[in-house]
């Protein structure tokens, strides 16, 4: 007897990808793509999306701003109009705030990054359901949030950010209940600190910021982007489809204290 498990492969899935002109979108878009799937990179820049896209022929750049909600529908209807379904969607467009004292914060600052990490994910993983229900072949929405939505960020104090990511936790957990009957499924990645262009400032030379990182980390260091390829395959292929609901924390064992 012989014991096979589904591979990694994503042949004729069609994926969206937003926030993959950088960093983890970037990274995500073009392992996605070298798993068989066609990929709608989606991001402001479009010069930065072309030239991802011209990395592979199953990379499509996809110019939107995931702050207006008519973007996002036209992202998805795009999708469907040019390759038929919609499959995967990577909700990882995200922003944050500057280091601040939440008595010091600015509400209107507050609402913004709330409405980019966390709205902006519900209304797009909303469109998608909507085709991925008429489709009837279910689907997986992987939701970007961070280990900073599982623990508190300060003394990096971002409570904007936090609330966003924590808000994006359960919001998955929200949505993969309500469609369970449909076989989407919902769960989302809370990678710590890996280096991308909102982490940036932590990782200039030896400063405070590169020692907290490797203090507060059980493994002693930053993450590597190849280190998320693992979970993404995982959620969004069918070697997880008994998994909904979950959040996979990437982080070197930040919260295992």
């Amino acid at each position: 007897m012989s014991i096979a498990t589904p591979g990694f492969r994503l042949d004729d899935k069609v994926a969206i990808v937003t926030g993959a002109s950088s960093g983890i979108g970037h990274r995500f878009s073009q392992v996605l793509a070298e798993h068989g799937a066609t990929v709608y990179a989606a991001a402001r820049r479009v010069d930065r999306l072309e030239e991802l896209a011209s990395t592979h022929d199953r990379i499509r750049a996809a110019g939107c701003d995931v702050s207006d909600d008519d973007q996002i529908t036209d992202l998805v209807d795009r999708a469907v109009e040019e390759s038929g379904h919609v499959d995967i969607v990577i909700n990882n467009a995200g922003t944050t705030d500057a280091v601040t004292p939440a008595e010091h914060q600015d509400p209107g600052e507050f609402r913004r990054v709330v409405d980019i990490n966390m709205n902006a994910c519900f209304v797009l993983a909303s469109a998608a359901a909507r085709q991925m229900i008429v489709q009837e072949s279910g689907g997986s929405i992987i939701n970007i949030s961070s280990v900073h939505g599982l623990v508190a960020a300060a003394p990096n104090a971002q409570a904007a950010y936090a609330a966003s990511k924590g808000g994006l936790v359960n919001l998955t957990r929200e949505l993969a209940a309500q469609w369970a009957k449909h076989r989407i499924r919902v769960n989302a990645i809370a990678p710590g600190y890996f280096e991308t262009e909102l982490t940036e400032a932590m990782f200039v030379g030896e400063d405070a910021g590169l020692r907290y990182i490797r203090r507060n980390t059980l493994l002693g260091r930053a993450g590597e982007l190849e280190e998320l390829d693992g979970p993404l395959l995982l959620l969004a292929s069918d070697s997880g489809t008994y998994i909904t609901g979950q959040t996979i924390a990437v982080d070197g064992g930040w919260t295992a204290r």
